[in-house]
């Protein structure tokens, strides 16, 4: 599936099929709307895949690493070195994404689309790299328009892979040195804040580093001059291969009507472009949590979404969208295993 053909595909949700489960809702053995949210999540699932009756789905979290050239401006607090470094861990099952997926039976697929070492043979690991990673967008483009949009389609047949593979609950992730620069470019632009104010410590920068990173940011925009209008140019000019390739991931499960849910920043990241290339995906995002990363807020603000934890997370990898599976699939428990009044024979509220 092109990208293109993603977007083309992209439908609104089932308003009939939300206002029905509503109505079952409100009719299960509770005061209305006692559940909250959990209510909110079982309805917004069945509108998205047309599912009355749902089974636990299947989840998977998509952690897409990549390396970012603006590393050698001095914005992280850790070398580009770590990138490659953490998707081997991933890979053994030793970082935190993998302990909080297997608490919540997801899976963890792990993506080479842009990471600057070369892995060999690794059967678990998808390779899929687009290049050894961005080049500097303080000094050029960080990649091409073309290298964008493979990316782009990277994710998108990920989502249409995993959705033929019996996925129903899709989950966001990364890992990439520097993607926190990359992420709080594209959300200034792509929200019209400033810099300063989605601008945060990443992987734990001082107030110094923290000055530096604004200061690279604010340059690079202004040499390169990305256009909100169009997610492509702001994507190639000041992205990252894995934010693109969230984007797709995002834009695939969306055309394949399965919820998308969101991690923090870099996630949050990768929906501005996607919504900005398909504003119907929108409907079929999921926000985890409220990232502590300064800028995540502007992000859920755009994008209209409301984040269901906040926990002070901050680590990406997809460890806030693990945490949020739980949920959805308590949400469809709810839906599916709690009788409606008639059903147990219990009394109904008198007015």
């Amino acid at each position: 599936m092109t990208l293109q053909d993603a977007i083309g595909s992209i439908q609104p949700v089932d308003q009939d099929c939300l206002s029905r489960t509503q109505r079952r809702l409100d009719r299960l053995t509770k005061p209305v709307g006692s559940l909250g949210r959990l209510e909110e999540l079982a309805a917004r699932y069945v509108a998205i895949t047309g599912e009355e009756r749902p089974p636990i789905p299947r989840a998977a979290i998509f952690t897409f690493a990549a390396d970012h050239g603006v590393v050698a401006e001095g914005v992280s607090a850790y070398p580009s070195a770590v990138t490659a470094q953490m998707v081997l861990n991933f890979l053994r099952g030793g970082a935190g994404v993998n302990v909080l997926a297997s608490h919540v039976g997801a899976e963890v697929r792990v993506v080479d689309i842009g990471v600057a070492h070369e892995f060999g043979p690794l059967p678990d690991l998808i390779h899929r790299k687009v290049a050894r990673g961005t080049k500097n967008f303080l000094r050029e483009p960080a990649m091409t328009r073309e290298q964008a949009i493979r990316a782009l389609e990277v994710g998108v047949t990920l989502a249409r892979e995993a959705v033929n593979d019996g996925i129903g609950l899709i989950g966001t992730g990364d890992m990439g040195i520097g993607n926190t620069t990359a992420s709080a470019a594209i959300t200034a632009v792509m929200t019209g804040e400033s810099v300063a104010a989605v601008t945060g410590r990443g992987t734990g920068i001082d107030k110094a580093g923290l000055a530096r990173k604004a200061a690279v940011i604010e340059q690079a925009l202004s040499n390169r001059q990305p256009d909100a209008a169009d997610p492509l140019d702001v994507l190639a000019k000041v992205g990252g291969f894995e934010i693109a390739g969230l984007a797709g991931l995002i834009l695939g499960g969306a055309a394949c009507r399965r919820p998308v849910v969101l991690d923090g920043f870099i996630s949050g990241a990768a929906a501005l472009i996607a919504a900005g290339l398909s504003p119907l995906c929108r409907e079929y995002l999921i926000a985890s949590h409220l990232s502590v990363e300064r800028g995540h807020q502007a992000v859920c603000t755009k994008l209209g979404l409301r984040p269901l934890l906040d926990l002070g997370l901050r680590l990406g990898e997809g460890t806030g969208a693990c945490l949020a599976i739980s949920l959805v699939h308590a949400a469809i428990k709810v839906l599916t295993g709690m009788a409606t009044f008639d059903e147990a024979g219990v009394s109904e509220r008198l007015s």
